[in-house]
């Protein structure tokens, strides 16, 4: 969780290109049993939590069919906490991975809760610290039966997603940050992060995934934090930019994958990305041009187009987008002036509301529980 997103203003960018192959298995290794999801029957919100709070973090359930919300569903379904500043959730399978920061290294309260989609019941704790500090995790991505984590401590960690259990760890850069998988390599940002200071904090670092070994760093512009890839294998680089003097001004960096150079910078104040590799929707969302916009954005010309909402719903604090792959509904996570409840807005494609449901403080990402034909 980053919470300097409060400090500035900040844009987000959602991408969703070509087309995309649902998954669902039993065993969740090698290649991943294809399965056809027939409907959306849920959806998961993480909801980050108060700001320097301990044990702050939730995930809010919705159920679609009935228009029920069970908040703190994760405390509900456990009898135990989900953990304090949780980052980041993804499916992969039948199972959700949700990266759990923690609160300071000494703590050691950083871990991966694996989580069981279609009952929300943990099925285990993995802990990411050793016996001298916790190791700070801050994203997950997937690729052929492993999880690949990546570490303000500046580690990428691989996990087998049958046994759930750390395999390997791997020394790659500075506060490591935002993650993606293209072309059998693992890309991640190097961040700066106070509690982690590192000289290299302008850079993407790339990982052979068969060798498990750090290729070379991706000089962009100081303090990316967020990554995305389109199907075509461009990678997308959110920078920050500096808070404190001298300063440097945010930006959005094009990576080619198959050069593992920067090809690209607009200078554009990004708050946030996700991408869809589905469809040919694209759309910026943040406080550009003006506060909690939600618009268009073309990657060939990189301008900015119209507005994506068309009914004239109003979001308080827009605080990230995902985009359902089944049908391209487009959820948008509003932190509501970053009080102790959020709420979390379902589009249609076309940008008109389809439903909304209350979440916990500051939701995050969502995750879709679908049923299968």
């Amino acid at each position: 969780m980053n919470k300097t997103i409060t400090k500035i203003s900040k844009v987000g960018i959602v991408l969703s290109f070509g087309a995309i192959t649902f998954a669902s298995c039993t065993k969740d290794r090698g290649m991943i049993a294809e399965s056809t999801p027939k409907e959306t029957i849920g959806v998961y919100g993480l909801c980050e939590g108060a700001f320097g709070a301990v044990n702050n973090s939730t995930i809010t359930y919705y159920d679609i069919n009935t228009s029920t919300t069970t908040k703190d569903f994760f405390k509900k379904q456990n009898g135990i906490e989900l953990g304090s500043n949780a980052n980041d959730l993804k499916q992969y399978g039948s199972k959700m991975y949700c990266v759990v920061t923690g609160t300071t290294i000494a703590a050691k309260d950083s871990y991966v809760e694996v989580i069981n989609i279609a009952t929300g019941k943990s099925l285990k704790r993995i802990p990411f610290y050793d016996a001298a500090k916790g190791y700070s995790a801050r994203h997950i991505a997937f690729y052929n039966g492993k999880a690949y984590v990546s570490s303000y401590d500046g580690f990428i960690t691989r996990i087998d997603t049958t046994s759930m259990s750390i395999e390997s760890r791997v020394a790659v850069g500075g506060a490591l940050d935002g993650v993606v998988i293209v072309n059998n390599k693992l890309y991640v940002a190097n961040s700066i992060n106070p509690n982690f200071p590192s000289a290299n904090n302008a850079s993407v670092s790339v990982v052979d995934l068969v060798s498990f070994t750090k290729l070379k760093d991706i000089a962009v512009n100081v303090n990316p934090t967020k990554l995305a890839a389109t199907s075509a294998g461009e990678i997308y680089a959110i920078t920050n930019g500096t808070y404190t003097p001298p300063f440097v001004a945010p930006s959005l960096e094009r990576l080619n994958s198959m050069t593992d150079t920067k090809t690209q910078s607009y200078s554009y104040n990004l708050g946030g990305m996700a991408i869809n590799k589905s469809q040919g929707l694209v759309i910026v969302y943040g406080n550009y041009p003006e506060p909690n916009s939600l618009k268009s954005f073309s990657t060939s010309t990189s301008l900015i187009g119209s507005d994506f909402i068309t009914d004239n719903t109003a979001i308080a604090s827009l605080y990230a987008v995902t985009i359902n792959p089944l049908n391209e509904d487009v959820y948008v996570s509003d932190a509501n002036n970053y009080g102790t409840e959020g709420r979390i807005v379902a589009f249609s494609s076309s940008g008109k509301k389809k439903f909304e449901f209350p979440a916990g403080a500051i939701p995050q990402t969502v995750v879709f529980n679908y049923s299968y034909k």
